[in-house]
């Protein structure tokens, strides 16, 4: 007489005879997988439209002449590169008044410290949503270990009130039980890969950024070496 397994060995036919706890553990893997990849879609299309604006601005900002021109290039764009160049024409108009007074070095400081928080909250943002990622590919495998954990205690439960070792048994209840440890690593490995990615990518976003904050404090250099050069030149002329 064919000995036959009672239970079906199909990842779903194992999923619908697994423990209500095992269950549970497997559909929280599952979802933790479904919003690793919607991040990882989100992100790839915030990153590549983030990384595009700011090299457009670090282009135009490079090709401006004086900060005013930058503004106005720069003026119906979006994105963090236009506005590191408002701020700066922000703070040079407050501070105009004070120019003729003073010298310039002030209004650098200020710019500067406004230029810093701005790429400080731009790099935040587009940070955001890669902490679940790392969270994930943490917690994953020690959730599908619990997972696996449960299910083989419910296993040798089923042995030792069927009172046989025999594979037929046995056999079912472990495969369910080794399920969750597999879900816990296909929710955890593709979290892990996915975190280094974005975070190698970032860090290429804040060095843009940082260079179109450098254009940007060039400019200013730029304008107040202009402004103290414009008033002596009636005098050569005389």
């Amino acid at each position: 007489m064919e000995l036959t397994l009672p239970h079906d060995l199909s990842p779903w036919g194992m999923f619908m005879a697994a423990d209500i706890v095992v269950k549970a553990v497997m559909i929280g893997l599952a979802f933790a997988s479904l919003v690793t990849w919607t991040i990882w879609l989100a992100k790839s299309l915030e990153l590549f439209g983030g990384k595009l604006r700011i090299r457009r601005a670090v282009r135009a900002i490079g090709e401006a002449a004086t900060l005013k021109q930058a503004g106005s290039t720069l003026d119906r764009s979006g994105g963090p590169g236009a506005l590191l160049v408002r701020a700066a024409e922000e703070e040079t108009a407050l501070s105009a008044g004070a120019l003729d007074h003073v010298s310039g070095d002030g209004l650098k400081e200020r710019v500067t410290s406004r230029l810093s928080r701005i790429e400080a909250a731009a790099a935040r943002r587009m940070s955001r949503g890669t902490g679940v990622l790392a969270t994930i590919g943490s917690t994953a495998p020690f959730v599908g270990l619990f997972g696996t954990v449960w299910g083989i205690m419910n296993a040798f439960i089923g042995i030792s009130q069927a009172q046989t070792t025999n594979l037929a048994v046995v056999a079912p209840g472990i495969a369910e039980a080794l399920l969750a440890t597999a879900m816990g690593l296909v929710a955890a490995i593709p979290a892990v890969v996915i975190y280094n990615v974005f975070a190698r990518s970032i860090a290429g976003y804040r060095q843009i950024l940082a260079d179109a904050s450098a254009g940007v404090e060039r400019l200013v250099s730029r304008d107040l070496d202009f402004r103290t050069v414009a008033p002596a030149a009636p005098l050569a002329a005389e």
